[in-house]
């Protein structure tokens, strides 16, 4: 390997370092003191670097937000999309898809307190996440809905999109109540609540 190539190689390591401190530093300071009430100063110090460096990498604390949401959707639907392949039937799809989003979010609390809370603080960044990856992860559950009624399997007398964002906002119910509880439990044994629900009200007769 050339030597212009090892170093084009450590610099793009180096950006991606710096780059992913940032983001998690984020996350840490945007779950403790809100979105509104942080400062780019704030995450400099989290992530131990000046607060000029920041700037090298993001315009402002708006798009270290936005970047946080686009890498764990990107992720999220990277991973979901590949344990998908291995399945071929809807109903086994769509409960895969409410393990995995309680099983990721329950990972990492902060993440979740900055997706379930933060994102949702002002009706621009609704917009504007709903605009995102989010979009692409709908469609994933309501294709898998729509090929489920397809097959006769899940019932074909309600809109896909509708069961989709029904389904996705009972996950999202579960997340927001494990972040706002008082008390300590799993959050993915929640999945299998929801799958009761939403399955007997969409099997097929």
């Amino acid at each position: 390997m050339a030597r212009g190539s090892r170093t084009n190689g450590a610099v793009k390591a180096v950006v991606m370092d710096k780059r992913e401190a940032i983001l998690r530093a984020g996350v840490r300071v945007f779950a403790a003191k809100g979105f509104f009430n942080s400062k780019v100063a704030d995450i400099a110090r989290e992530a131990g670097i000046a607060d000029g460096t920041v700037y090298l990498y993001f315009k402002s604390k708006d798009e270290i937000l936005h970047s946080i949401f686009d890498r764990a959707m990107t992720d999220f639907i990277e991973e979901g999309k590949r344990e998908l392949e291995t399945l071929s039937d809807p109903v086994e799809k769509l409960k895969r898809i409410a393990h995995l989003h309680l099983e990721r979010l329950s990972s990492d609390r902060e993440l979740a307190i900055v997706f379930q809370v933060e994102l949702r603080g002002s009706t621009k960044f609704m917009q504007e996440f709903s605009a995102a990856g989010f979009a692409e992860y709908l469609d994933i559950i309501k294709s898998t809905i729509a090929h489920g009624q397809k097959n006769g399997i899940l019932r074909s007398d309600v809109k896909a999109v509708v069961c989709a964002k029904i389904f996705y906002g009972s996950l999202d119910e579960m997340v927001t109540n494990w972040i706002l509880s008082p008390n300590r439990y799993p959050l993915p044994p929640m999945a299998d609540e929801v799958l009761k629900i939403f399955l007997r009200g969409m099997t097929a007769k």
